[in-house]
């Protein structure tokens, strides 16, 4: 299968096109810059030059594909504030992939995030349906709606962890303890999140591309409940900071996110597809120490 996917040399992308490539199948990776195109052809994938504003080329990707990933998203406008922006720039992709692949039947493997479960006050499972709010949760509807694209949404926890996670909310939550001197958690600490090591996040959507019904939402959930207070904990110990609860604007941009209890389940997912989360846990990786070498 020839697979386009998008953020193929960001975190996620770095380990799911070596799982594609291992698996047999070709991959056409986009690329924004000379140093992510390099990344590509190291490990083998062919590279197009583009962005998520390129719309034609995004069509011309999804045209020439077997199957779409579809990964990136405007991470640098979402933490400087610009959430808005960055939604409607992802939705704009999603439909621009959904036009491109109509009647035809392939896949379209999109990702959404389980801190949008955020408030329902009981364990989130793949049942739930999000609101059409134009932000990712329009994205992820517009893919698991559309009836003639085998369409499927994997959705990340926050904490997605492995050396490959330079920019995720691991290492902001170690450089806002080192910047502050506190490793610190929102109100008692026991907002809960879930968490997946990047390789078994990989190896779904790998699986996704593969046999994902249509229709389908899956939660890449290898660990249901991670209190925020044990995350500060862990920090605090390799970083050897005290560890207390704080203020919401300790977080900065990272507030609103690091507040949210957002328990999830990925039962339905593993009995679907045949997933098992095989490597280290959250804490594991954090004990380790290599969030704390730079």
């Amino acid at each position: 299968m020839k697979v386009f996917v998008t953020g193929a040399s960001g975190h996620v992308g770095s380990a799911l096109v070596p799982e594609l490539l291992r698996a047999g199948h070709q991959v056409v990776g986009l690329a924004r810059s000379d140093a992510s195109a390099e990344k590509l052809i190291d490990r083998g994938a062919t590279v197009q030059r583009g962005d998520l504003d390129d719309l034609d080329g995004l069509r011309k990707g999804a045209s020439a594909a077997d199957a779409v990933i579809h990964l990136a998203f405007k991470h640098e406008e979402m933490f400087a504030g610009d959430y808005a922006g960055a939604s409607a720039a992802d939705i704009a992709v999603v439909r621009t992939f959904l036009d491109e692949l109509a009647g035809t039947g392939k896949a379209l493997i999109g990702t959404g995030g389980t801190l949008s479960y955020s408030g329902l006050g009981r364990t989130a499972t793949e049942d739930e349906r999000v609101p059409d709010d134009h932000s990712r949760g329009t994205a992820r509807n517009l893919i698991i709606d559309a009836e003639d694209v085998r369409g499927a949404v994997v959705v990340l926890p926050p904490t997605v962890h492995s050396e490959l996670d330079t920019a995720g909310f691991i290492p902001l939550l170690v450089r806002i303890a080192r910047t502050t001197g506190v490793s610190g958690y929102p109100g008692d600490g026991t907002n809960r999140w879930s968490a997946t090591h990047t390789l078994d996040a990989a190896r779904l959507y790998r699986l996704a591309v593969e046999k994902a019904p249509a229709g389908s939402v899956l939660h890449a959930v290898a660990e249901e409940t991670v209190p925020l207070k044990v995350i500060a904990e862990a920090i605090g110990r390799q970083l050897n900071v005290p560890v207390r609860s704080v203020p919401d604007e300790h977080f900065g941009p990272l507030a609103n996110m690091v507040t949210r209890d957002a328990p999830t389940s990925g039962a339905r997912t593993k009995s679907l597809l045949g997933w098992e989360p095989e490597e280290p846990t959250l804490l594991e990786d954090l004990e380790s120490g290599f969030y704390f070498e730079s």
